[in-house]
Order: structure tokens, then sequence, then C-alpha cells
């Protein structure tokens, strides 16, 4: 199995597994996924739901992005460079951004 199936399937049983629906959902991708999540999106480490996974490299990254934006989850393609590897999603509340 490779690494962008794996990571795949670990974010989207994760998702599944807390509900809301995919559009309930923001996945993005990022070289430092922890500031993206706890600075860039306001997403608070305790008490919100979220994840991310090594995808391996960005090409691998952005394939498991473009997954997830055509099930609804929100998002955008064409961000982060060529160090960016990992993949992270998580549920939107009102503090977060967007």
């Amino acid at each position: 199995m490779s690494v962008a199936v794996s990571v795949v399937q670990e974010i989207d049983e994760y998702i599944r597994t807390h509900g809301g629906g995919y559009r309930a959902w923001y996945v993005g991708i990022a070289a430092n996924p922890r500031d993206r999540l706890f600075n860039g999106h306001c997403v608070r480490e305790h008490g919100d739901l979220w994840i991310y996974r090594d995808a391996g490299s960005d090409a691998a990254a952005r394939q498991a992005e473009s997954y997830f934006l055509s099930l609804g989850c929100r998002g955008g393609d064409g961000g982060g460079s060529f160090q960016t590897r990992f993949v992270y999603a998580y549920k939107m509340a009102l503090q977060t951004r967007p």
C-alpha cells in the first residue's frame, strides 16, 4: 500500500468516526502542520478535532488533498511548496479560520 493511500485511509477513518460529513471538515497541506493548524487556522490543540499525517512527498500530499476536496471537504488546492508533505484535517468550529 502506498503512503498516499494509507494517509487517505487514516484521515478518512478519523473523519467518519468523528462525524459531521465531509463538508464540516477542512483539509489542507503544509510543511509544518502543527503551526498551520494551531496558528494559521486557530484550531484548539485540546478540545477540537484534528489530525495530520506525513504523506512522504508534496506530490502524495497534493493527491490526498485533492481526493478530500472532491468529497466536499473545505480547502483549496495549489498551496504549499516542494517541502509540503503533510496532510491535515480539522472539523470546523466557531473559532477556526475559515
